[in-house]
């Protein structure tokens, strides 16, 4: 069974270092590029953060500088550092992977059920 869990959100001040875990299971975990996208109230979900297989990283304008994503092969694990933390990144983070078979033309993507992060003093 495919499965992302993430872990490590809640309530931080502004100013906080929070680091988000996603854990794969189920999947060439090595073989997918992993992301992290989030969703505030009433707006739709956007990319965070991704890292490719090989380790290369892409972030959201908003996050650069502040946020580092990463990525442990051998443990099956992305993270998420975030640092100096804003209210205006209050969301739910969800954990994405995704991959593409040039043989068959086929890509596949799988989804953890998030983690809410509120930044608030």
């Amino acid at each position: 069974q495919l499965q992302l869990v993430e872990s490590g959100g809640g309530l931080v001040q502004p100013g906080g270092s929070p680091r988000l875990s996603c854990a794969a299971s189920g999947f060439t975990f090595s073989s997918y590029v992993m992301s992290w996208y989030r969703q505030a109230p009433g707006k739709e979900r956007e990319l965070v953060a991704a890292i490719t297989s090989a380790g290369s990283t892409n972030y959201a304008d908003s996050v650069k500088g502040r946020f580092t994503i990463s990525r442990d092969n051998a443990k099956n694990t992305v993270y998420l550092q975030m640092n100096s933390l804003k209210p205006e990144d209050t969301a739910v983070y969800f954990c994405n992977a995704w991959t593409y078979n040039a043989y068959n033309k086929r890509a596949a993507t799988v989804w953890g059920q998030g983690t809410q992060v509120t930044v608030s003093s």
